[in-house]
């Protein structure tokens, strides 16, 4: 299971790397959509750490 937590800040970075299990919410903030092989290098691109596996 994939899950933005609340120290997100909306860089999107998580979703360039990983766009199938990251989307950009209305928020501004990133969302998680499903796992995948990729969401492991968008948690270690996150500057904020805000991705949990």
């Amino acid at each position: 299971m994939v899950k933005v937590n609340a120290t997100c800040i909306g860089c999107g970075a998580c979703v360039v790397v990983c766009p199938a299990s990251f989307e950009m919410g209305s928020d501004g903030k990133a969302h998680a959509k499903e796992s995948s092989d990729c969401a492991e290098a968008a948690k270690n691109v996150c500057p904020v750490n805000a991705i949990e596996l």
